[in-house]
């Protein structure tokens, strides 16, 4: 009996990882760093230049402090340095199942070292995004399904004109096919340098929580499954390209 119980709970561990999960591993300028590992006590976690989630669960209160940087988004022990222009690799877990939402990467200002910083207060700016291309909402080709499409991975390129500093990165995708959504929130810690003399202004900038609401219907979606709308605005302002 403790035996089928045991094979019962693996199984069923093994389809909620399926199903959820982040941000394992980060490739930046040629050099790679071990992302996350869930369920392991912030005070065990490994070295790592991401802040800490303690599980695969998704975030679904957009006015949650949880959305900055995932539950409970400690900061992490180290940064890494990324000349402005690079590219920055994200790997997500495989078998990642949510190919129904956008893709979102956004990056904010450290106000002094990023491992003393909370990520509460930050004004953040997108460098990337990728919604909707093709299709309805439920059958469509979204972000998210490139992402799987990619080894479960998504690049962002740190815009070549940003100004050096410490910097957070955030990268989530936001699994649609519930209500409320899923959040899916990862943030690494970096150390931009370069010549860069470039901060975005204000028009680019957003609050998080707070650029998330569900009185928006881009993420409170009655009809997500029965609709034919062909386009979706993803919330939050322009994507600043430098």
């Amino acid at each position: 009996m403790k035996a089928t119980q045991a094979i019962s709970a693996a199984l069923l561990q093994a389809s909620f990882v399926l199903g959820h999960g982040g941000v394992t591993e980060y490739q930046i300028n040629g050099e790679w760093y071990t992302g996350m590992k869930p369920y392991n006590s912030p005070t065990n976690q490994q070295p790592s230049i991401q802040r800490y989630w303690q599980s695969f669960d998704p975030i679904q209160d957009p006015t949650s402090v949880n959305i900055i940087c995932n539950n409970p988004g400690t900061v992490a022990p180290l940064s890494a340095e990324v000349p402005a222009g690079s590219e920055v690799v994200e790997y997500w877990n495989s078998g990642w199942a949510h190919n129904l939402g956008p893709m979102v990467t956004w990056m904010t200002e450290c106000p002094s070292e990023c491992s003393s910083w909370n990520g509460q207060g930050g004004k953040w700016f997108k460098i990337d995004e990728a919604g909707l291309s093709s299709g309805v909402l439920a059958n469509g080709k979204w972000g998210s399904a490139d992402m799987i499409a990619q080894n479960y991975s998504w690049t962002s390129t740190i815009p070549r004109s940003l100004k050096p500093g410490n910097y957070l990165l955030r990268t989530e995708t936001i699994a649609l096919h519930s209500n409320p959504p899923q959040w899916y929130p990862n943030c690494a810690q970096l150390k931009v340098t370069g010549s860069g003399t470039v901060s975005p202004g204000a028009q680019y900038r957003a609050s998080i929580p707070g650029v998330y609401s569900m009185s928006d219907p881009s993420i409170n979606i009655q009809d997500f499954w029965t609709s034919k709308e062909t386009t979706y605005k993803i919330p939050g302002p322009d994507v600043w390209k430098g």
